[in-house]
Formats: C-alpha cells, structure tokens, sequence
C-alpha cells in the first residue's frame, strides 16, 4: 500500500454549506447531535450562515465536528494513514484521528480554545505572497510586536502582532499580495500568551492517550506519539509558529507518497504541491469522495498483490 498521510486544514478552509451531504448519514447525525449538546448551537445551522461561520467563536468548532466525521468514515472503510497533520485547528482533528483523546474530548478542548482566541483583540494578522525571505525576515526581526505566524511555504507566509506593527512591516518592504485576514487577534504570536495561559488548565485536566498513528505537530514537524510529548507541543502551539513548510518536507523523509487532505478546500494540498510535487495528491470534502478514495486503495492493493 502507498504511505500516506491525512492532513486536517484550520481556520480559513470553512465553506458555507459545508457538511451538508453528511446529514444523512447515521454516524454522523450522531455526531451532530453530540456537538449540539456540547456547544449549545448547531453546527449544520452556522454553516449556512457566512456571517457566523467566518467567527472564530464557530468556526473552529465546526471544522473540527466535520473533519472528524470524514475521517471518521475513512477509518470505518478500513482506510488508515501512516502520518497524520494538521494546520492550527487542524491538528486537534489530527489527535483525534489518532486516537490520543475522543470526539467529546476534543471538541471540549477546540470550544474553550475557539473561545479564548475569539475573544482576544488588539491583533492583526496578513498573509503575504511574492515577497524576498531574507527581507521579511530581517524587518521583522527589527520591528517589536510582530512574528512570521504560518511559514506555509516558501512564497506564502503570514504574519501577526499588533496592527501597527504588521502595517509597518508591510510598509517596509516589496510584497506582491498581502491580504488581511478576517481574525480578532494576532493568533500564533506572543500577544496570545494570556489566551494560552488560560487554555493550559484546560490542557492539563484533558486525558491524553499515546497516539496510534504519528502526529507531526505544528509547532515541532518530526513524528510522535507519546501522550505526554503531544500535548506539550499543543500547549505551544497557541502562542507558537504554525511550521507547515517544514511538516511538507518532512513527508518524503518518512517515505511518505500520498496526501491526502480531509475536510473542505484545498488549501493543504495545493501548498504541499508547491513544496514536494512529486506527492500524490487527494481531496475529501464529502461521503461520494471517501467512496473514491477507498475504491482507488482496493484497487492498489489488488495490484499489488498480482
């Protein structure tokens, strides 16, 4: 069988209507109704509503409620990954999959983490594209309150800290795009320490289960799966570098081939296409797209055994 890793996308990737065609799957009503009584609102109910879905306060919540089911389905096929990752939210859908808590767990965990960060203010944060490294490096380096927040790739970045801080970034050197984004605080930068202390309590009771599949973590890109090493890494991982750019090239050093991005968008797969092209690429957004990628892995392993 071809080495695979599943990779979970974070905020961003939401799209109104999204979970849709999963309504009328039994395990998955189960989990909706899970949710409900967890977070006190609908998922399937926000998600028609763009206005509240792009908020923080929901949309981490139903990222994560509709990326576990996917992967959730996959698994049930008896498809599993050699590797699991995640961008930002994403990697708590990854230590799900991975089976180092439950769904209620996690979802307790991402509600209080979506709360905390939709509350934080006074930040800002921009994603830039077409830009010279070493200069973006060098003037943030020389402006106080401002960090390099998602070294996505080598041509996309973005940056947090306070709004006049990254304005002043902007204005100091040649960039081709920047686009601000459409968040309360400058998430993954110091600025989010007084978040990430209140969250550490609530890390610290969560119970963590040794990881069945590795985990490449945001903030630390080599595998783990000891219980104790990945919740350490996710308490860093608020205040922390997302360090995507360097999850991508880990992949062929652990013989990864195919990728395989679970949720909507295709926001990973089109980054990690940029960084290691010559990975097989795969989108699961719905049930008719798990049906296809199981299909094509029987059909693999068939060949192979011929």
């Amino acid at each position: 069988m071809t080495k695979t890793v599943w990779v979970f996308p974070g905020q961003g990737s939401q799209a109104v209507g999204m979970g849709t065609k999963l309504i009328d799957l039994p395990d998955a009503q189960t989990r909706f109704e899970q949710a409900e009584e967890i977070l006190g609102w609908s998922v399937l109910d926000i998600c028609h509503h763009e206005d509240k879905l792009s908020r923080t306060l929901y949309t981490q919540p139903c990222l994560y409620v509709i990326e576990s089911i996917l992967a959730d389905l996959l698994l049930k096929q008896g498809y599993t990954p050699n590797l699991v990752a995640g961008h930002s939210l994403g990697e708590y859908v990854a230590l799900y999959t991975a089976r180092v808590f439950d769904f209620e767990a996690g979802l307790r965990l991402v509600k209080r983490r979506a709360e905390l960060m939709d509350s934080a203010s006074d930040g800002m944060m921009a994603a830039l594209i077409g830009f010279d490294r070493q200069e973006l490096e060098t003037q943030i380096q020389q402006t106080p309150n401002v960090v390099l927040a998602n070294d996505n790739s080598p041509a996309q970045v973005v940056i947090s800290g306070t709004p006049e801080a990254v304005q002043e970034v902007l204005s100091q050197i040649k960039v081709k795009r920047a686009t601000p984004l459409k968040v309360s605080g400058a998430f993954h930068s110091p600025l989010m320490a007084p978040a990430a202390t209140e969250f550490q309590a609530d890390l610290a009771s969560a119970p963590f289960a040794d990881a069945q599949v590795p985990v490449l973590s945001n903030v630390e890109p080599v595998p783990a799966v000891a219980a104790s090493v990945l919740k350490d890494r996710l308490q860093r991982q608020m205040t922390g570098k997302v360090r995507w750019q360097e999850i991508c090239r880990q992949m062929p050093v652990e013989g990864i081939e195919r990728v395989v991005e679970i949720g909507p968008g295709k926001v990973l797969t089109g980054l990690v296409k940029r960084i290691c092209g010559d990975l097989l690429l795969e989108n699961v957004s719905s049930p008719e797209q798990v049906k296809t990628l199981f299909q094509e892995a029987r059909e693999q392993g068939a060949g192979n055994r011929e």
